[in-house]
């Protein structure tokens, strides 16, 4: 068996960060394995975007590294999606066109793009729009879109930082469900920034808890649930003990 074969998808060892004298987090350790949703959990302040940018190749870290598949990736842009918290769609290019960005970004034809991404709408929910412009849209079908390009220019991986924080709490908790039901249908791995509980709690296989100035890992939880989760999970005792222990655990 290759020694790589039980290794992390993803591998975050020792990664340290400062801008200007000022440490932003500190021996950063964590992984992600195969079609695992894994949150990060803080306040604000305590370095999470930044660790995302360093994961993604935009920050070089003072020290520690990032891999990716057993190869370190540390410092390369282009290795892993990275969704932010806006949809960030242009607005004068048809959804079709925004989706594909990623790709004709990566040198592909246009035509080709195209094609890969019109394949997709229909495990994203978005057959029909392919033709419109991100203002005919809803808040939770641009972040649909956003995510689809997320999807095509990953390789397997996505980052997401808060995507659903701007959307309102129904149509936040129909995208829950609809992410959890596409991520295992390709298959993706998601490492997903997070201020809410809740949200923490319903999506999340493992929980790692940032804290501290400057930011670390303070804890790591595991959440045993088995998926899919029930829609009322939120109402069970279960999920109110996770809860309990994440609050506890933050404070």
């Amino acid at each position: 068996m290759n020694i790589l074969d039980n290794a992390p998808l993803l591998e975050v060892r020792g990664v340290s960060k400062s801008f200007g004298g000022n440490t932003i987090i500190k021996n950063i350790n964590l992984t992600l394995n195969e079609g695992e949703l894994v949150c990060l959990l803080g306040q604000s302040g305590t370095g999470k975007s930044t660790l995302f940018h360093v994961i993604a190749g935009l920050y070089m870290p003072d020290e520690g590294q990032v891999l990716l598949r057993g190869e370190e990736i540390t410092g390369k842009p282009g290795k892993i999606s990275y969704m932010l918290q806006k949809d960030l769609l242009f607005p004068h290019l048809t959804i079709l066109d925004n989706t594909a960005l990623g790709l004709l970004i990566r040198g592909e034809k246009k035509a080709d793009a195209r094609a890969k991404a019109a394949k997709e709408f229909s495990k994203f929910g978005l057959e029909g729009c392919e033709k419109r412009y991100p203002v005919q849209l809803s808040g939770g079908m641009c972040q649909r879109a956003a995510l689809l390009r997320t999807y095509l220019a990953s390789q397997g991986i996505a980052l997401l930082d808060e995507p659903f924080s701007a959307l309102d709490t129904l149509t936040k908790s129909a995208m829950h469900r609809w992410y959890l039901n596409v991520m295992r249908e390709i298959s993706l791995s998601t490492l997903f920034i997070t201020h809410d509980i809740d949200e923490a709690v319903l999506l999340s296989d493992r929980v790692y808890i940032m804290g501290n100035n400057p930011g670390e890992i303070t804890t790591e939880i595991r959440i045993d649930s088995p998926k899919p989760r029930p829609d009322d999970f939120t109402l069970t005792e279960e999920f109110l003990q996770y809860k309990r222990l994440l609050v506890e655990k933050l404070r």
